[in-house]
């Protein structure tokens, strides 16, 4: 018996003789890894594990001594003392086409108060009279106690006027596309962006984990371009490429550059390699179209034929909040998955009715829109061809960007010299603004800007005047600088 071990699960005993010559047989390095893993364990066994109670105790002394050598860390990086954040304007009032700035009056070229909406009186008593009965807010989101007929009622109103299914309501328009993305793609899936888009956008991005891959703004070429790239490689691994959803993001009116989609191409292509459409349309809702519907009506093309469509009601509209439109199908996820909905409060019913107001004002007025296309003709013609500028943006955008045609290679002294514009204009009568960005933050820093927003309650006595401030600031700027 000392000589034999029982075999494990079997009646037949091991010889040791056997056992012997199996640690002979076998490799040197298999023998030399189970010595150690064996040295490991017992050691970890017999270690003395950690205790609080066995920690030096300090003095009152060293105590005070550790104080006073320490030295925190800012919560925040240095900020240059002439940083345009703590350089901020203050307004103090505000109407239709005018702004108090500083202390100054001048004539508004800086909002996005594309049809005046913001400060007319029917949008106004709208909202004063829904406050009176709902109170200021709901102070839950949607799911839970945040939703009310006004609620309801919007979005039965906006899907039906824009010819979808049905539309969500979302209680900030930073939030609407930035939820509505990762709400679709997810890590693994990959998204076509134009270069272009905005922050908010680029948000939404950021919280998918999608694989991204850009193309040059508003070029549709290198969309395809690249589109094609991706069907080859999806041809190498078919079963992999079954599996991942493709999307491509755009704006209608890119605010970044006052330019409009090409929204025909943009299907065609999305039919011919079957990808799905998501279109931001914050600037060119109640904007572009005969009866401002974006850009979809622009083109003349079917809105369904765009898988989701997001608008931020912060511009043309007047008010606060936004929404997105689509089949029923695709909305009533985001009803569970949209992260601005699910966990904000809800819209605050008095900015609803402020909105709806202000779309039957646009309704109402049969010409609005023809007015500010006209406008905005008016202004590119009068700020075209200013010598050392360019002006992006097209021709019917009420967005322009005026930008120097010869940059310094310095991002920000670029910027002041268009910042003294702005300065000189204002002492004028004459509000306008840089484009302001997060540097460090955005994807693709477009060059630093004056952005011009035209306003359909502009005069054309006050867009004469506009356009000639811009263009006497802007050549005596450029006269000081090459000095």
């Amino acid at each position: 018996m000392a000589d034999t071990l029982l075999r494990f699960g079997s009646p037949e005993p091991w010889d040791f003789g056997e056992l012997i010559e199996a640690f002979r047989q076998a490799p040197l390095y298999h023998l030399a890894f189970e010595v150690i893993l064996i040295v490991f364990i017992v050691r970890l066994i017999f270690s003395k594990s950690y205790s609080i109670e066995s920690t030096l105790e300090l003095s009152s002394a060293e105590k005070e001594q550790l104080i006073q050598e320490w030295t925190p860390e800012p919560l925040v990086p240095p900020v240059d003392k002439n940083h345009p954040a703590l350089k901020y304007r203050r307004v103090t009032k505000q109407g239709n086409n005018t702004l108090v700035v500083d202390g100054k009056e001048g004539i508004n070229a800086g909002t996005f108060n594309f049809l005046g909406m913001l400060g007319r009186k029917e949008t106004e008593d709208a909202a004063v009279k829904t406050l009176r009965k709902y109170g200021v807010g709901t102070c839950g989101p949607r799911g839970f106690f945040g939703t009310m007929d006004i609620h309801l009622n919007f979005e039965e109103r906006i899907a039906k006027h824009m010819g979808v299914e049905e539309a969500i309501l979302y209680a900030y328009g930073f939030s609407t596309v930035a939820s509505a993305i990762p709400a679709y793609a997810k890590k693994g899936d990959i998204v076509f962006c134009d270069e272009g888009v905005g922050f908010s956008v680029q948000m939404g991005l950021l919280a998918s984990r999608s694989k991204l891959k850009f193309f040059k703004h508003n070029d549709m070429a290198d969309l395809e371009r690249i589109l094609e790239e991706q069907a080859k490689e999806d041809k190498k691994n078919p079963k992999k490429a079954k599996v991942t959803r493709k999307f491509i993001i755009v704006e209608g009116l890119y605010v970044n550059h006052g330019t409009i989609l090409d929204v025909k191409k943009l299907i065609e292509l999305k039919y011919k390699y079957k990808v799905r459409i998501f279109l931001d349309e914050s600037m060119s809702f109640c904007v572009l179209g005969k009866t401002g519907r974006g850009v979809t009506e622009h083109a003349g093309v079917d809105i369904t034929d765009i898988d989701l469509i997001s608008v931020s009601m912060e511009a043309a509209l007047g008010t606060l909040g936004g929404f997105c439109l689509g089949s029923r199908y695709v909305v009533d996820h985001q009803r569970l998955s949209g992260l601005g909905y699910c966990f904000s409060a809800s819209l605050p019913p008095m900015l609803a009715t402020a909105a709806l107001t202000a779309l039957d004002l646009t309704q109402e007025e049969a010409d609005i829109f023809d007015r500010l296309r006209s406008k905005s003709e008016f202004v590119h013609h009068q700020l075209s061809g200013l010598p050392g500028y360019r002006l992006d943006g097209d021709i019917i955008s009420p967005i322009k960007h005026l930008r120097l045609e010869e940059t310094s290679g310095d991002w920000g002294q670029d910027l002041a010299i268009l910042e003294r514009i702005v300065d000189r204009a204002l002492d004028e009568g004459v509000v306008l603004t840089v484009a302001r960005y997060l540097e460090e933050e955005e994807a693709f820093l477009p060059p630093p800007s004056i952005r011009v927003a035209v306003n359909v309650t502009l005069t054309d006595d006050q867009l004469t005047k506009v356009t000639s401030v811009i263009r006497t600031q802007a050549a005596m700027v450029l006269r000081e600088t090459a000095k």
